[in-house]
C-alpha cells in the first residue's frame, strides 16, 4: 500500500514520521521545493521540527498529483484557513477508492464546516476518517510513547490506518463517531487558550482543574447539540487531547493564551509562534454556533470575548467567578 502524507508542517512531518517508523516508505507532500529539497537531502524539517533527523524511508515532493496518485492512503493534514483550497486541488487527482484521513482540529471560517464534510464537497473520496487525540508532535517526533484515535464510519480506514500508523510507541484507537472526534479536537483549542492564560496568570491548580472540567462540560454540550455522541468526549480524543492542549507549553494554542494574559496582541502572537493556532479561528465559529443555536456556555464565550478584546483575562476571570454555580455532570440524569 503506497501511503501519502499531505502537508509538511509539524504536524504532517510527524504523522509521516509515524508511518515511517512503522515499518512503511511513505511520501510527504509539501508546497515549497526548498522545503522538499531539505527533507530528501539534510533529513532535516528545521522550521517545523528543529533536530529531528528524519529517516530514509520518508521522501518529500512537490508535486501533488504524483503524491497521491495510487496511493491506497492518503493523510490529509492541512490548517483549517487552506483546507478546501488543497482538497479542491486533489480532488483532480483522486479515484473513488482511495481512502483519506485528515488531521485537522477546526472549522472552516465562514461555512463552519467540519472538515469531514469539506472533503466529501470537494473529493469523490467516500471512505473518509479522522486522526486526533492527545499528540504534541514534538514529543511524538522525538519517539515519546503516545495515543491517537482514528474515526470513520468505515472499518476498513481504521484497520488501514492502523497498519500504517501503529508501532511500539504509538497506539491507536478506533472510532465510529466521526462528528465527535472532529469536534473534540477543534474545540479543546478554544479551552486550551484559557488554560495558558490561567498559567500566566498563576491562579493556581485548583482554578485551572474548574477550567479544564467545566470546559469539558461545555465542549460535551455544544458537542451533543452539533450530533455527536456524548461518550465520546471522555475518550482518547476527548479528554485526553483536552489535558495534553491544555498542560503542555508545547502547545500552540496554550502559547496564545499565555501571550494574551501577558498583553500581547494577538498579530504579535501569531508572528512568533510562525504556525497556526487553530484555536483562535475555533473561538470564533464557536461564538456564532452557541449564539445561533442559544446554547449556555459561559467559558468558551468568555475566551472568545478575551480574544476579540472585548474583555481583559482579568476581566474574564472574574466575570466567571461571579457565576452561580450549575449542574456538574449532564447527560446522566437528575434535576438540579
Amino acid at each position: 500500500m503506497k501511503i501519502t502524507v499531505l502537508g509538511g508542517g509539524n504536524w504532517g512531518t510527524t504523522v509521516a514520521l509515524s508511518v515511517a517508523r512503522a515499518g512503511h516508505p511513505v511520501t510527504l507532500w509539501v508546497r515549497r521545493a526548498d522545503q522538499r529539497d531539505e527533507i530528501n537531502q539534510a533529513r532535516t524539517n528545521q522550521r517545523y521540527l528543529p533536530d529531528i533527523t528524519l529517516p530514509a524511508g520518508l521522501t518529500a515532493t512537490d508535486d501533488l498529483g504524483g503524491a497521491v496518485e495510487g496511493a491506497g492512503l492518503i493523510l490529509f493534514i492541512i490548517p483549517s484557513k487552506a483546507f478546501r483550497r488543497v482538497a479542491q486541488a486533489l480532488g483532480a487527482h483522486l479515484s473513488p477508492e482511495q481512502l483519506i484521513i485528515h488531521g485537522t482540529k477546526g472549522f472552516e471560517p465562514v461555512t463552519h464546516l467540519r472538515m469531514s464534510q469539506i472533503l466529501e464537497e470537494e473529493t469523490c473520496a467516500r471512505q473518509l476518517g479522522v486522526l486526533s487525540g492527545p499528540n504534541i508532535a514534538w514529543e511524538m517526533a522525538s519517539g515519546l510513547p503516545a495515543g491517537a484515535t482514528v474515526a470513520s464510519r468505515f472499518p476498513e480506514v481504521i484497520r488501514r490506518a492502523r497498519a500504517a500508523l501503529e508501532h511500539d510507541q504509538l497506539q491507536i484507537y478506533g472510532n465510529r463517531d466521526v462528528v465527535g472526534v472532529e469536534l473534540a479536537g477543534a474545540l479543546k483549542n478554544v479551552v486550551a487558550i484559557a488554560a495558558g492564560m490561567a498559567e500566566a496568570m498563576a491562579v493556581g491548580q485548583n482554578a485551572k482543574a474548574l477550567l479544564i472540567t467545566r470546559g469539558m462540560a461545555e465542549i460535551t454540550r455544544l458537542g451533543v447539540a452539533l450530533g455527536a455522541a456524548p461518550g465520546t468526549f471522555t475518550g482518547v480524543a476527548g479528554v485526553g487531547d483536552l489535558i495534553v492542549t491544555c498542560a503542555s507549553s508545547r502547545s500552540r494554542n496554550f502559547r496564545v493564551g499565555d501571550g494574551l494574559a501577558k498583553g500581547e496582541g494577538l498579530d504579535e502572537i501569531t508572528a512568533r509562534l510562525g504556525q497556526t493556532a487553530e484555536g483562535i479561528n475555533t473561538a470564533r465559529v464557536v461564538a456564532e454556533l452557541l449564539r445561533e443555536r442559544q446554547i449556555r456556555a459561559p467559558l468558551l464565550r468568555t475566551i472568545h470575548q478575551v480574544i476579540e478584546g472585548a474583555f481583559s483575562p482579568e476581566e474574564g476571570l472574574r466575570y466567571l467567578m461571579s457565576l452561580e454555580g450549575s449542574e456538574d455532570v449532564e447527560f446522566v440524569g437528575g434535576d438540579f
